[in-house]
């Protein structure tokens, strides 16, 4: 087991075509808690389910937080290194192509940060409730690279300047993006489940 390995979940693709996911639990999840999801928005693709290596009160995410929306900088970055290491080897050991991240709170934002720190490890990525991971994020390139944000217009911990803020910074960097914000909180919504469907469905006919 090298340094960068995570416990985590890998069902193999049972359909040709589809883009492989990252499932990013938010805090507190662990590596069984997108599956489903991931199911739904892309059924038949690979999953690749890692379980934060940060534990908060016993909760595991993916980086640590000084306060609620106060991120340790630091710590996303090597953590995001870190998921970038695990990435590149867990594709050598399945076979698998670079995934398309489905990040969901803290999983959502290690997944922003990882576009930003190490672009070449995903495809694409789907933010549910993500912010700004980098006060100081460095210059990235993402040639296109599609990205969907999904925004709660009542989450109380995600402002709304935040993620449009995030939403720019993305483009800025040369991602595709595609914003929306729900009528919804923090929490997933079916709303949530449909856009992303059909996201992937549009980003795989193109690719094909």
């Amino acid at each position: 087991m090298t340094e960068s390995a995570f416990i985590h979940r890998f069902e193999p693709a049972t359909s040709a075509g589809s883009a492989p996911l990252l499932l990013l639990h938010g805090t507190g999840g662990d590596e069984n808690d997108l599956l489903g999801l991931g199911k739904m928005i892309s059924p038949g693709a690979a999953l690749l389910s890692p379980r934060g290596r940060v534990l908060e009160h016993g909760m595991p995410r993916f980086f640590r937080r000084l306060a609620e929306g106060v991120f340790d900088e630091d710590d996303v970055r090597l953590r995001a290194r870190e998921l970038g290491d695990f990435v590149s080897e867990a594709r050598q050991r399945y076979g698998i192509a670079a995934p398309v991240a489905v990040g969901f709170s803290n999983g959502a934002n290690i997944a922003a940060a990882l576009l930003l720190l190490k672009p070449d490890v995903l495809a694409g990525a789907i933010l549910l409730r993500a912010m700004v991971p980098l006060s100081d994020p460095p210059k990235a390139e993402l040639g296109g690279k599609p990205v969907l944000l999904l925004s709660g217009q009542a989450d109380p911990i995600v402002p709304a300047s935040n993620s449009a803020r995030l939403a720019a910074l993305l483009s800025q960097a040369g991602a595709g993006v595609t914003h929306k914000v729900l009528p919804a909180g923090h929490q997933l919504s079916q709303a949530d489940v449909t856009l992303a469907r059909d996201w992937i469905g549009n980003i795989a006919a193109e690719a094909a």
